[in-house]
């Protein structure tokens, strides 16, 4: 296992008490905390070179422009990217799934085809919902199995001549469940159709590499991996990005304009219109720095020790349910007691010093298919101990042993 007692040394916000007690943060998959490494790179840059890029010839908007450019470069080597041209700035993960979305139902028509999963995030459903109803195209879906896996055996079935666009999770953020994306991007491109994937809870936690898999595009957000909010990557192919409708014009994302109408700069710039997240795009470069001092081979094992042990440990409670699947998972535990809301677990565990997140987790569908208003969610991630494991299964047990009183 990683050092995480030494790891968590560098994380400030871990070193408080909530009611009197030590926190215990396991709502990783929602976001992740912070390295005094990330805080004081953006720190640095609001106190030694503020600036706007790309719009002025000073030294400080230079060093504002190196600092932006070199965080797309980072990001770039990161996930396998071929170069900055393929890695585009957003908002999170959401907004690059929206603009992939907008732009791609463009090419649709009536009759066309999406095919998505039974687990998606909202982020990469809603999206193309509302892409179907515009265009007359027609959602299908992968179902998923008892285990909480994708039926594979489905997708050949369902992809046809048909098929324009296959959207996907890499890894659920309620089953934890690890998707075969290279299985499902091969099917996908023997039918000729484009694959988008949703990388949030995957690119933080292990080795992803966007050419490697041969995805055309791929979304996450740097508040999952250590970094800032407000800011996350759009990677997509660069043929495909250059034939992109930009979903917001002005300010940058131009090279000519005239009183009739303007021509487009050259890529990532054109997708990142106004002034950008310069200060998210320094600390999304610390994270990663980090991160790849650490190592992502060495993260992903980590998390699935410390998911051993949760798993096992909760699977002793007695009236508690566990979602996903039993063997290979990502670094999270999703589950239920008995009769009990999830917010209101959610809520006594917080009374113990132990952050969890309760509720559907922007994945109402899947909630639904569960037959459950939604479960408790325990994540985890590079600073998470054994001992934090140990306290969480303590505490859910004496939770569960409460509320069996209460039912008798």
């Amino acid at each position: 296992m990683l050092n995480a007692k030494k790891i968590r040394e560098d994380f400030p916000i871990l070193k408080r008490k909530v009611y009197g007690k030590p926190l215990v943060y396991l709502d990783n998959a929602a976001t992740t905390q912070k390295p005094m490494q990330v805080i004081e790179a953006i720190s640095r840059y609001y106190r030694e070179y503020n600036s706007n890029v790309h719009r002025a010839v000073h030294k400080l908007s230079q060093e504002a422009t190196e600092a932006y450019e070199s965080a797309h470069e980072k990001v770039s080597n990161f996930i396998g990217a071929k170069g900055i041209q393929e890695v585009a700035f957003t908002k999170n993960a959401t907004e690059s799934l929206n603009l992939v979305a907008n732009s791609l139902s463009r090419q649709l028509s009536k009759g066309d085809e999406i095919i998505l999963t039974q687990m998606e995030h909202h982020s990469n459903m809603v999206p193309w919902q509302q892409a179907a109803k515009r265009t007359g195209a027609r959602l299908k879906y992968i179902e998923i199995d008892g285990n909480g896996e994708l039926k594979m055996q489905q997708l050949q079935s369902l992809i046809n001549k048909k098929t324009k666009i296959v959207a996907f999770t890499h890894v659920s953020n309620v089953l934890g469940t690890i998707n075969p994306a290279k299985e499902i991007i091969s099917a996908a491109k023997d039918a000729g159709a484009i694959t988008v994937m949703d990388g949030a809870q995957s690119v933080p936690h292990m080795p992803v590499n966007a050419q490697k898999l041969g995805c055309d595009f791929l979304a996450f957000s740097s508040h999952k991996m250590l970094g800032p909010m407000g800011i996350g990557v759009l990677y997509g192919k660069d043929e495909l990005l250059e034939k992109m409708e930009p979903l917001l014009y002005g300010g940058d994302m131009v090279s000519e304009v005239s009183f009739e109408d303007a021509k487009w700069n050259e890529l990532p710039w054109r997708l990142e219109a106004g002034t950008p997240d310069v200060a998210g795009a320094v600390g999304l470069a610390a994270a990663i720095d980090y991160l790849l001092k650490i190592g992502l081979e060495n993260i992903h094992d980590h998390e699935k020790l410390l998911t051993k042990l949760a798993i096992e440990k909760l699977q002793q409670i007695a009236g508690l349910a566990i979602y996903g699947p039993e063997a290979e998972r990502a670094g999270l535990a999703s589950f239920s007691i008995n009769g009990v809301h999830p917010h209101d677990v959610s809520a006594l565990l917080d009374a113990e010093g132990i952050a969890v997140r309760g509720g559907h987790h922007c994945a109402m569908p899947l909630a639904r298919l569960l037959g459950t208003f939604g479960s408790t969610r325990a994540s985890f991630y590079i600073y998470n101990t054994a001992q934090e494991m140990e306290k969480l299964a303590a505490a859910v047990e004496k939770l569960a042993a409460r509320m069996g009183k209460l039912r008798k």
